[in-house]
């Protein structure tokens, strides 16, 4: 059996995966949601640590399949970096992704940063960016704008500045870049600068909310390898 460990980006939270894991589940696959949402001041090794987490709660057997949108596509790999022989497949979906030192900052545009900067400077006491609207995310639909408005959350500023921690074993994973069109940033060349293979997937950044069916039948295409590609 796959279990799939799927990851929500910024200012998501687990029920961004709300209409792709019963798809998943009503297929045979065991999904595993977890939660990088709770308030406070965290960074992107406490969120890599809690998928870590997570990872270790799969059952033993299963070939898992780490599933990572947007910002999660730097946590994942962390996450994969410190069990790689636990992870047979590593999924990014319109993920950022880098090597070794590469944060959220230093991969987007200088524009990004900036602005990012700013709006977590006018917030609260600083350490918190403000959700940006659906339309940000590509989400135009009214009834989907609405419920997707209600539920973005606040993301802390360290998840952006805090650079990855990598050993290198996160690149004996196979791996898969989901890259959604038109795009709004290179996921298609970050997916293939860490030698996944790259698939177009024809939808806005939050596809998953969009599209949740024909992104589940691509997950479940991805067969991994079926024996850790991690360690030896």
């Amino acid at each position: 059996m796959v279990t799939f460990v799927l990851v929500h980006g910024a200012w998501h939270g687990p029920w961004a995966w709300d209409r792709v894991a019963p798809v998943l589940r009503a297929a045979g696959a065991r999904t595993l949601v977890p939660d990088l949402s709770a308030p406070g001041d965290h960074g992107l090794h406490d969120h890599a640590g809690a998928v870590a987490e997570a990872i270790d709660a799969a059952p033993e057997e299963d070939e898992l399949v780490l599933v990572g949108h947007s910002y999660a596509g730097l946590v994942v790999r962390e996450a994969a970096d410190v069990r790689p022989r636990a992870v047979d497949h590593l999924v990014l979906l319109d993920g950022w992704a880098g090597t070794d030192g590469a944060s959220m900052f230093s991969l987007a545009p200088d524009a990004f940063a900036t602005a990012v900067s700013a709006a977590a400077g006018a917030y609260g006491d600083g350490r918190l960016i403000p959700a940006p609207p659906p339309a940000a995310f590509g989400i135009v639909d009214p009834d989907d704008a609405a419920w997707l408005a209600s539920r973005l959350l606040p993301q802390p500023l360290r998840t952006f500045t805090e650079a990855t921690r990598l050993t290198g074993a996160v690149d004996r994973i196979p791996g898969t870049a989901i890259h959604c069109r038109p795009a709004a940033y290179p996921f298609d060349r970050f997916g293939a600068a860490a030698g996944y293979r790259t698939l177009p997937l024809d939808g806005p950044h939050d596809v998953m909310l969009t599209d949740p069916r024909r992104l589940a039948r691509m997950l479940l295409d991805i067969r991994p390898c079926g024996s850790r590609k991690g360690e030896p």
